[in-house]
């Protein structure tokens, strides 16, 4: 329904009166295609009413039924990246049958893909019910859910140094090829004008980055210096101190986000001021599934993610020996792009649509909450684990964090954004990845090849 009805829709519904109720199932019945009774439904957002097809209304098993079948064609059969997902169970077989680390390390990741698109896709769904703020948090989350889900995996195998690499291979992706990507490909859409974002968010992000760099930085610094006060035990508790103050230090971001500064975070338009979530009046932006089938799907894709993700750990040592590419490689390079379908999805799609705030949310601020929270989370449980998980991420690794973070805060500093930059990201990124191509870590290096010497 257009604007107009909606507002004479929503101000009977006010009045409350007999008659008013019944004009409403009325002017419903009009609005409504045939045989939809499920569009009826309506879910309050904001003070808004949207309109809502295939949720789950009270009366009837016709209409859940035909909501649920509504919600898995929209879901499973709507993307054509989802023609990979019979990859999954694909590398099951695979690896039951036959003993190919490589294969099966290839069709875990094939698999992963669509699984890591689409769960980008049910929190874009979530986050029309929770409001843009709360909405770009909770698509960092999920966006991130594969690299903690694989990163957990790796803890529990004893494999801390391929958790590193993971998690820092994340970062390095979101701030360089998602962020680049989007940049880019939002330039030349909107080749005519400048876009712009909220500067006052990159700054902020900008800021916990370094501060991230600094937790990281410290440690590799005490080991290579060989100033610990005492051997192999100093750098280990910097490190889970240091953890604990990232996490501390992550919480009051949160609440400074959500509570404190709301306001601040809302999207900016090409004048540079704010609006909220109503002065958007776009079609498309209703959402296609309701949220609690929102929440289901994410239960169901975080599962399966974790199935593919224990075989994806197992075989990734077989895999660097079958196709004669370090570990560092595959961890920092391969696997985030895998994990990262969901934010280049989601970041490159809103770029397009002129939304530069919700890209910058989701590409910087994952970066952010993998650095801030992902990182020392990872520490904190290692610890409960037994497992000797430190900050000291190497210094070939933490100097090219640190080069990251300084380069893409000052392609943000001016608040504004084009297809130029997105390109120098992009090729940053190649830079990067060519890096670790040539790169030979030396703790996988000693793990695989000591034995066999």
């Amino acid at each position: 329904m257009d604007h107009k009805q909606q507002v004479g829709v929503q101000s009977h519904v006010e009045m409350g009166s007999v008659a008013d109720s019944s004009m409403l199932d009325l002017d419903d019945e009009c609005l409504d295609s045939p045989g939809t009774e499920a569009g009826k439904t309506q879910i309050p957002i904001s003070g808004q009413q949207l309109p809502f097809s295939d949720g789950f209304p009270v009366g009837g098993n016709k209409m859940i039924r035909n909501g649920f079948y509504g919600s898995i064609k929209t879901v499973v059969f709507s993307n054509k990246l989802n023609l990979l997902m019979p990859f999954g169970p694909l590398a099951i077989l695979v690896h039951k049958l036959t003993a190919s680390n490589g294969w099966v390390f290839f069709l875990s990741l094939l698999g992963i893909t669509p699984l890591a698109e689409r769960l980008g896709y049910a929190t874009e769904q979530l986050a029309f019910f929770t409001g843009p703020t709360v909405g770009g948090l909770l698509n960092a989350t999920f966006g991130n859910a594969t690299e903690m889900i694989i990163s957990i995996y790796a803890l529990k195998s004893g494999m801390t140094r391929v958790v590193q690499l993971s998690l820092l291979g994340s970062i390095l992706s979101n701030m360089l090829l998602v962020l680049g990507c989007a940049f880019f490909c939002g330039g030349l859409v909107h080749n005519r004008k400048e876009q712009v974002f909220n500067k006052a968010t990159a700054v902020v992000n900008s800021g916990l980055l370094l501060m991230a760099v600094m937790g990281l930085l410290f440690p590799a610094v005490l080991h290579y210096t060989h100033t610990e006060r005492q051997v192999g035990k100093s750098e280990l508790a910097l490190s889970r101190f240091s953890s604990c103050i990232m996490l501390v230090a992550y919480a009051a971001y949160l609440f400074f986000q959500l509570r404190s500064q709301n306001d601040l975070y809302s999207p900016i338009d090409e004048e540079g001021s704010h609006h909220g979530e109503g002065s958007d009046n776009d079609e498309d932006e209703a959402p296609e599934i309701s949220k609690w089938e929102s929440v289901i799907w994410l239960t169901i894709l975080t599962a399966w993610i974790s199935i593919l993700s224990d075989y994806l750990v197992d075989t990734i040592q077989g895999a660097s020996e079958a196709w004669d590419l370090s570990i560092a490689f595959i961890s920092v390079i391969l696997l985030p792009i895998i994990g990262n379908a969901a934010e280049h999805a989601s970041a490159i799609m809103f770029a397009m649509k002129d939304k530069l705030d919700i890209s910058l949310g989701v590409a910087i601020g994952s970066s952010t909450q993998i650095s801030m929270f992902g990182i020392p989370f990872c520490v904190v449980i290692g610890w409960m684990m037994g497992r000797e998980m430190d900050l000291n991420f190497q210094l070939f690794e933490t100097a090219t964090l640190f080069i990251t973070v300084i380069v893409v805060a000052f392609f943000l500093q001016e608040g504004t954004s084009n297809y130029f930059k997105g390109l120098m990201l992009i090729l940053c990124y190649l830079i990067v990845a060519a890096s670790f191509f040539a790169h030979e870590d030396p703790t996988t290096t000693d793990q695989s090849k000591q034995p066999k010497t």
